[in-house]
């Protein structure tokens, strides 16, 4: 009985031992997986970057014997030849001296490319390539008339005795930043990203705050491209609404917003297909779903709360069609999009907001090219529509009792685009956007944005010189005229030099 005791107290023994060390096997067994995985993308790295740098030192040593033949050709041609008769003609030697200067100058390129490859890169956490760009911007401008924003106004503001019949000043918050990610390919498709900033989202509360802005999302976007196809997601640009006329006075947001410009950098979902119907042809296929933003403030600075298109409980739609082809070398752009959002405001106060676009890129001439949008819709303040304005209210839009009214509109703008030179554009615009003054007027009392606004106007005229392609200078004029009901209309003017330096 006692052996019997003995012999399984042992066996129970062995069998905690050997579960007390299976939990550290299990751990080491995944830690020396995961590292025997590190090595071999380390080994596959280092084998790709011997195999371009062994295919580098060949063609160089290709590149010398042929220059190294070439002279040695070269010398014996100078060389003293036999007497030859006195009608003879000398061998000429201007092919084989062209011949030496081209070899010497694709040799100088090739050791230039072999020498960037072990030049400092912006570095990586991943073996993928990255990429830093962006531009430093300085604006200087000079104001008559009040603006809603001295630096890049949007709209004029009725005067007061407060302020200030004009303004000068200069900012370099319209600065921007941004990365771009190579990835690996999935599925054949090429992967990318890209990461966009500026300094252009508000002012820290501090001594001379005003040149100290605070940084701000752009876009922040991912992709993946096949030949023909793209899957877009993140957040990115208005892919309804593609142009925008050119101006580096205004990069914050684009010239012409809220003057028949729709724009906005909206989480967005869109597939692109492409369709090849000659070399010089095409038709582009867009679609997509979008964060449902209707143009409202955010209602605190901390907590995100649902606004009145995203408590629809659905995504905003979108589709574009657009045929391209190409004339004087340049593409001719003719474009046609559509917008619906869902809008939910309380207390079962429901709008559906729509806009119908259409876009061109036209070129006249070789140097002259007419550019611009138009569009028709109703509750499209989310993207700049009506002024930035959706809806109206009566009263305090808290209350149940109080109405609201959806605003249509229409607007649009156009620009003509001369380059002057290789170096020099000259380009003016002129853009317009009108809420129906039937809707503004719905309301005796109005609430919600700037209620009383039934039409902005601006108009535009600038240069851009570009004596490098990293280095530009630029002047603009700009006119705002912004009409209001029972109160006449307001304007102001900007003058604003700009210098850039991209990178």
């Amino acid at each position: 009985m006692v052996g019997m005791l003995l012999v399984s107290g042992e066996v129970l023994w062995a069998q905690q031992t050997q579960a007390a060390s299976a939990a550290p096997n299990d751990s080491l067994a995944a830690a020396v997986h995961e590292l025997q995985e590190q090595v071999k993308e380390l080994r596959e790295a280092v084998t790709e970057v011997r195999g371009e740098a062994a295919q580098y030192r060949a063609e160089t040593a290709e590149l010398r014997r042929e220059l190294q033949v070439t002279r040695e050709q070269l010398a014996g041609a100078k060389q003293p030849a036999a007497p030859s008769p006195a009608n003879a003609t000398p061998a000429p030697t201007s092919g084989l001296e062209e011949r030496v200067a081209a070899l010497e100058e694709s040799t100088q390129l090739l050791n230039g490319k072999v020498d960037d490859q072990y030049q400092s890169k912006v570095e990586s956490a991943s073996k993928y390539r990255v990429r830093l760009s962006g531009i430093v911007l300085l604006n200087a401008f000079s104001n008559r008339g009040k603006t809603d924003n001295l630096d890049f106004p949007a709209w004029a503001d009725p005067p007061t005795p407060l302020d200030p019949n004009g303004a000068f000043g200069a900012t370099l918050r319209q600065s921007e930043l941004g990365l771009e990610a190579f990835g690996p390919r999935v599925a054949g498709a090429r992967t990318s990203g890209n990461l966009q900033l500026d300094f252009s989202g508000g002012f820290p509360s501090t001594f001379n705050g005003a040149n100290f802005g605070i940084a701000r999302l752009r876009i922040a976007s991912m992709r993946l491209d096949w030949d023909h196809t793209s899957i877009v997601a993140g957040q990115d640009s208005l892919f309804l609404s593609p142009n925008s006329p050119t101006s580096f006075a205004t990069l914050a947001i684009p010239s012409l917003a809220y003057a028949g410009n729709l724009w906005g950098w909206i989480p967005q979902v869109r597939v692109e297909h492409r369709f090849d119907l000659s070399p010089d042809q095409n038709i582009t296929v867009q679609g997509g779903i979008l964060d449902n933003v209707v143009g409202e403030m955010p209602y605190t600075t901390f907590d995100r709360q649902p606004q009145a298109g995203e408590r629809s409980g659905q995504p905003a739609y979108g589709a574009r069609v657009a045929w391209t082809r190409n004339v004087f070398g340049l593409p001719l752009t003719l474009g046609s999009a559509g917008y619906y959002s869902r809008q939910d405001w309380g207390f079962n106060r429901h709008v559906d907001g729509w806009a119908g676009m259409a876009d061109w890129q036209a070129p006249l001439f070789s140097r002259l090219t007419l550019s611009g949008e138009f569009y028709r819709g109703r509750a499209a303040g989310g993207l700049g529509g009506a002024i930035g304005r959706s809806v109206l209210f009566n009263g305090d839009p808290t209350v149940a009792t109080t109405q609201l009214q959806p605003l249509d509109s229409i607007g649009g703008w156009s620009q003509l685009k001369f380059q002057a030179t290789s170096k020099l554009e000259l380009n003016g615009a002129y853009g317009i956007d009108s809420p129906f003054a039937q809707d503004v007027r719905t309301f005796s009392s109005k609430q919600n944005y700037f209620g009383s606004l039934v039409q902005n106007r601006v108009v535009l005229g600038n240069f851009v010189y570009r004596p490098r392609s990293n280095l530009l200078f630029s002047s603009e004029y700009r006119h705002l005229r912004t009409n209001a009901i029972d109160a006449g209309y307001w304007t102001a003017d900007q003058v604003s030099l700009s210098m850039g330096i991209l990178f």
